[in-house]
């Protein structure tokens, strides 16, 4: 029996995780609420059974003993946390790894297609999850074990691919000495989009959450925040086909999180697949990787809880 967690920049997930099982007894704890992890897990453990493990997938990367959060105040040393939770073992790793490596005990009704192709087992896999900020990580195939790779390449810097993002991206740079991928591509980054292309235009729309976008989008209000969600799109096919041929990822891409299982009624699925394939040479090759969706909620939890029995079969 152990305590499971997924830690984002927003809100921190947590269960109890026996082997052969679900995870169960889920909680979704407010991150603003608390002053670090260790509180927050404090109270979900407050009302849950003695655990003496821990696996615990952070949105941030796992450098050593010291972890930061990408997009939040916390940090947190793993000693630390393991001794003042009282736990015998405490494993750390990245969110989005524990995300992909869900994807194969998934039940059939928790995958969306997107985008129709090939998976090839023996080839990598793409883990993408815009959210609070944008995670990604790889999935390796290790002598028939599906091993993860956690990365930073959300803090790449954001290449657009037509003038109207190239406007967008010159006046974020008036803002930022830096605009990462996330910049655009998160919940941040959709409300940015839509800010953006209202000034461009010269008008002024009424949103100040990414769900005002989402919403307003959905009762057909507001033909901007519309065309922000159709770019928001553009820009995750673009970004997945680019990150695709990185690592030459014939395992297929698997899209992740909350924000995008939201979006999924709305989002533009031709301009996500035409902007995936659209690399010149490649367009074959990338026409045939296919692309799901991950729609179960707390899905983190779910590869964190079968982490453990995944590196001791390595």
């Amino acid at each position: 029996m152990r305590l499971v967690g997924d830690i984002g920049g927003t809100n921190a997930r947590f269960a109890i995780a026996e082997p052969g099982k679900y995870p169960y007894d889920v909680r979704k704890l407010p991150a603003a609420q608390y002053p670090g992890l260790v509180e927050a897990a404090q109270d979900y453990l407050s009302g849950a059974p003695m655990v003496e493990e821990a696996v615990l997938a952070v949105a941030g990367p796992v450098l050593g003993d010291e972890v930061r959060f990408s997009n939040s105040a916390w940090r947190f040393s793993i000693d630390d946390v393991r001794q003042r939770l009282g736990l015998r073992k405490l494993v750390v790793i990245n969110d989005l790894v524990a995300q992909g490596l869900s994807f194969d005990v998934l039940r059939p009704d928790e995958i969306g297609a997107v985008k129709s192709g090939t998976r090839d087992p023996s080839q990598p896999a793409l883990v993408i999850g815009p959210g609070t900020g944008l995670g990604v990580a790889f999935l390796l195939n290790h002598a028939g074990t599906i091993v993860g790779v956690p990365s930073e390449a959300g803090h790449a810097t954001f290449a657009p691919i037509d003038r109207v993002q190239a406007e967008i991206l010159s006046r974020l740079q008036r803002q930022y000495p830096h605009v990462s991928t996330e910049r655009l591509l998160s919940g941040a980054g959709l409300l940015a989009i839509a800010t953006t292309l209202a000034e461009i235009s010269g008008q002024i729309i009424d949103v100040h959450d990414p769900r005002d976008v989402s919403a307003r989008a959905a009762a057909g209000q507001c033909p901007t925040c519309r065309e922000a969600i159709r770019i928001f799109s553009s820009i995750l096919g673009s970004t997945a086909g680019s990150l695709a041929l990185t690592l030459l990822a014939g395992g297929g891409v698997v899209v992740t999180g909350g924000l995008c299982r939201g979006l999924r009624p709305l989002w533009d699925v031709a301009a996500l697949t035409e902007a995936f394939i659209e690399k010149g040479r490649f367009r074959s090759y990338l026409d045939g990787i296919p692309i799901d969706q991950i729609l179960r909620p707390h899905a983190g939890l779910l590869g964190a809880a079968g982490y453990v029995e995944r590196s001791r079969s390595v």
